[in-house]
Parts: structure tokens; sequence; C-alpha cells
């Protein structure tokens, strides 16, 4: 009966606090933000898409704290590379096999590889099989594949248990 009141309670609790918080705090907004925080999700519930959720979550922050390092580090290669003559860059596009199920782990991984610099993401394939990736330098393909997979896809697999 509660689920079916709050099916997303923590989004309910989320938006009363919001609502006190951009306006003045009476009874009357109290009364509203209730009303509001009890609907929205109520009607939005059945829009949400189900995703993976977090496994290990302390594998979790491990990986965000490794993704923040290689974004540093990726800065300093990327502005060496840039700093020197084009004629050093080699850019390419490469097709990573894929090992990781579900939507959400692929779009972590898609953003991951989009976020440090010198990658992005380009497409996935319509079979989920495939990620495409350009490369602002790539001295070796399957090198870059491995590093992927290992650094970046095999703890996401941990993570999210797929």
């Amino acid at each position: 009966m509660l689920k079916r009141l709050f099916p997303m309670p923590l989004h309910t609790g989320i938006l009363l606090v919001v609502w006190l918080l951009l306006n003045s705090f009476t009874v009357g907004h109290l009364v509203l933000g209730f009303i509001l925080a009890t609907i929205i999700p109520w009607l939005a519930a059945p829009l949400s898409d189900p995703h993976a959720r977090v496994k290990k979550p302390l594998k979790g922050a491990r990986y965000l704290l490794m993704v923040l390092w290689d974004i540093v580090v990726s800065n300093f290669e990327v502005a060496g590379r840039i700093l020197r003559s084009n004629r050093h860059l080699r850019p390419g596009l490469v097709a990573l096999p894929l090992d990781l199920q579900g939507q959400f782990p692929l779009a972590v991984l898609a953003s991951t590889i989009s976020l440090t610099p010198g990658t992005v993401s380009v497409d996935i394939s319509e079979d989920m099989q495939w990620l495409y990736i350009h490369a602002l330098h790539v001295d070796d393909e399957q090198r870059l594949i491995d590093r992927i997979k290992t650094r970046y896809e095999a703890p996401l697999r941990e993570i999210f248990a797929c």
C-alpha cells in the first residue's frame, strides 16, 4: 500500500526539501510541497526505466577516483600532443568489443571514455556488442582496446555485476 502511494520515496523527500528551500517555510508551503512531492513521482514512476544497480559501492568510489585521476593525466598528455606539430598526431576510429551488459553500464563506460581527454565515444552498435571510439592519437589500436577493457570495462563489470 505504501509503495503504491509513494513509488519513489527518495524522490518525494528530495522534492519536498527543495520546495521548502525555494519557498518560505509556512504551513501552506509545507502542505503544497507535500502534495507536489507526492503527485510528481506518482506520475513519473511509470516512465522510469529500471537500470542496473551498483552492487559494489566501494569499488564504484574507487572507480570514480581512478577516472578523475585519468582525466587529469590525460589533460597533460593531450596538451603535450597539441603543443607539438600536428604531423605527430595519428587520429583513429577504434571498434571496442563489449563484454558489458545493460544500457546503464554501457552508458557509464561511454561517458567515462568521453570524459577522458583525447578520446570520445562515437556510437554503440545496434546489437550493443561494439563501442566505436574516436581517439586523438592511436599508436597501437590493440593496446588502446586492452587498456579500456582492463582499466574501465572490467571494474564496471564488477561494480554492476554484469
